[in-house]
């Protein structure tokens, strides 16, 4: 049978008509709207655009005096107030929200988060603490918790910190184990600073069935052997960060010649770090290498330590030590020269050999578990470099 498709021809037509109608009462729609506001509100937009933000809070501040229920402009406006460090007024503005009795579920939640970092912002950390407490279980939950974290954090209240990670951890269905480990190093700390070796000992413990691979637990492991004085016990723990992360043994490098000195194991503990460094050689290790051998074996052999290490990496570290090897096995006449340019590269050394947070580039003399930049856990590589300010 035949099939006539003429009758097709007029659909196109038609959708193009239906089409025309939708536009036209679309743009009917959004011409209201926009004669309902004033102008101040697209002069405020325009200050926005033009990255004017004073400009732009001035006009909208009129929007909200002329119509007061405006609340999506009422956020904004109170996050432009923070970010302009302007935190009295940003409160305000998120207060009065919140004391409005017609404020709907989803705006209040939104309005509390608000607040929250608001207090956050102005230092208020239990004022903030306790709003963020309360959105448990909102859509705002997991950004919540983070705010907390960071109080919790800078309070060094580890115990809490545990608490809201794991939380975190239900909620973003991803890991913290590297982070958890670190709260319960820090409370092994403050443990061994007071001498309760049997709390250090659990909150190690707990370190290390959270994150096996924690060189942090494991150097603590010792420390708390060599406080009770049982050196033996702390070299082999120590010992044990080798299969761990190598590369923090620089970190521990003074702490094992010190425990080897103490046994009278000296020599033994030199050639244990001799090892170290031919493997996974570092700043750190060669300066405590070169002191043991200039303790154990003098001058000469120091010095000669420092030339092979010269020759197979060049660092003014490495020149330093052989300066001062030199110095020792100099007769007087030359002393004063050599002390010169000892000088010289001394000054250019504390400029150098810093940490370097791999996260976010913050450098430091000083090794940090938790990078003061960023603030991210174990971000710094236990090794030194000397490479200057400025550069990669």
């Amino acid at each position: 049978m035949d099939f006539d498709l003429w009758w097709l021809l007029p659909i196109p037509a038609v959708f193009f008509a239906l089409g025309w109608i939708a536009a036209r009462i679309d743009i009917k729609h959004l011409l209201r709207e926009s004669r309902a506001l004033p102008l101040s509100y697209f002069r405020g937009l325009n200050f926005l655009l033009n990255e004017q933000p004073d400009k732009a809070i001035e006009s909208f501040i009129e929007v909200v005096k002329v119509d007061p229920q405006t609340i999506d402009l009422h956020f904004a406006l109170g996050s432009l107030f923070r970010r302009q460090g302007e935190i009295d007024r940003a409160i305000r503005m998120h207060q009065n929200l919140l004391d409005r009795s017609d404020l709907p579920a989803d705006k209040r939640g939104a309005a509390t988060f608000e607040l929250a970092q608001d207090f956050h912002r102005a230092g208020l950390l239990d004022r903030a603490e306790e709003l963020f407490t309360k959105l448990e279980g909102s859509p705002f939950e997991h950004p919540s918790q983070g705010f907390l974290l960071s109080i919790y954090e800078q309070e060094k209240d580890w115990p809490k910190a545990i608490s809201v990670t794991r939380r975190m951890e239900a909620l973003a269905k991803q890991p913290y184990f590297k982070e958890i480990a670190h709260y319960d190093c820090e409370l092994a700390q403050a443990a061994l600073l007071k001498s309760d070796f049997t709390a250090a000992r659990g909150c190690i413990e707990q370190a290390l069935a959270e994150y096996k691979a924690c060189g942090r637990a494991t150097m603590l492991l010792g420390d708390l052997h060599a406080q009770q004085g049982a050196y033996d016990d702390a070299i082999a723990a120590w010992l044990r960060v080798e299969t761990q992360n190598p590369a923090f043994l620089s970190l521990v490098a003074e702490r094992l010649a010190d425990a080897y000195r103490k046994t009278g194991q000296a020599g033994q503990g030199l050639r244990v770090l001799k090892s170290f460094q031919l493997q996974y050689p570092s700043l750190d290790l060669l300066n405590t290498v070169f002191a043991l051998t200039l303790a154990e074996e003098g001058p000469a052999a120091a010095g000669a330590l420092i030339k092979d290490e010269l020759a197979k990496n060049p660092t003014l570290l490495g020149l330093d030590r052989l300066l001062e090897a030199q110095l020792l096995a100099a007769p007087p006449e030359r002393r004063h020269d050599l002390e010169l340019v000892k000088q010289l590269v001394g000054q250019h050394i504390k400029r150098l050999g810093m940490y370097k947070c791999e996260h976010c580039g913050f450098r430091a003399k000083q090794y940090y578990w938790r990078c003061p930049g960023c603030g991210k856990w174990e971000t710094y590589s236990p090794r030194r470099t000397e490479t200057p300010d400025g550069y990669a």
